[in-house]
């Protein structure tokens, strides 16, 4: 059986399976399925698209000086049947692609060895250019934080990246909250003004009876 390869893309063809177009000079052109039959119509370059074998063997992607690759190559030289032959070249392809399958997973690790130090790299690049864009924090903020890394016991610098992410990301501060002024009636009849905080250390519930009624919430008159 044999196994063309997609005359677009590079992937296997499988008998009964894809799309052959012969051409009037009687040249064929196997493809894998519709979507290389259209792009080939269209005339485009398989080396300009990123998802096809040629463009990922001039970026690099892929092995392309291999002893394995040779096995993969079409000879038309005819060879008499011979049982114990037949026999050798399934065990010798079972063995041919285990070995490919060890020297892509080696060749991707070498590709890809170095991509986690470029990336921080880059972002680094992209953050000291871009520098003016970033939030800042006010004097009295940092003032705050310096209490609050003192109290804690942390360091100052780790404080102040937790605020400009925050603030980055449109979130809560843990360290700054707000102010909320509330009017809460006593049971005698007194107003009381209490401020209470939220944003930072959390309290205690609000839902406990602790003697009050929110100014809000009806009171029984009878």
């Amino acid at each position: 059986m044999r196994v063309d390869n997609c005359f677009f893309c590079g992937r296997p063809a499988w008998p009964s399976k894809g799309i052959t177009f012969m051409r009037n000079d009687g040249k064929s052109f196997r493809f894998c399925r519709s979507k290389c039959h259209k792009n080939f119509k269209m005339k485009r370059n398989p080396r300009k698209l990123k998802w096809t074998k040629a463009y990922r063997k001039n970026a690099g992607k892929e092995m392309t000086v291999d002893s394995t690759l040779q096995f993969a190559a079409r000879r038309n030289v005819p060879v008499r049947y011979d049982r114990e032959l037949f026999a050798k070249t399934l065990k010798a392809m079972e063995r041919i692609s285990e070995i490919k399958a060890r020297r892509e997973r080696i060749f991707y690790k070498k590709r890809m060895a170095g991509k986690r130090a470029r990336e921080v790299a880059a972002a680094r690049k992209l953050v000291a250019d871009n520098e003016h864009l970033l939030p800042r924090l006010r004097g009295s903020e940092k003032r705050r934080l310096a209490e609050l890394a003192a109290e804690r016991g942390v360091d100052v610098e780790e404080l102040e990246r937790e605020e400009l992410a925050a603030k980055a990301t449109g979130k809560k501060s843990k360290a700054f909250g707000g102010e909320v002024k509330r009017l809460r009636v006593r049971t005698d009849g007194g107003v009381e003004e209490i401020t209470e905080s939220f944003g930072g250390v959390v309290g205690e519930d609000d839902d406990e009876d602790d003697g009050f009624e929110d100014e809000d919430d009806e009171m029984d008159t009878d």
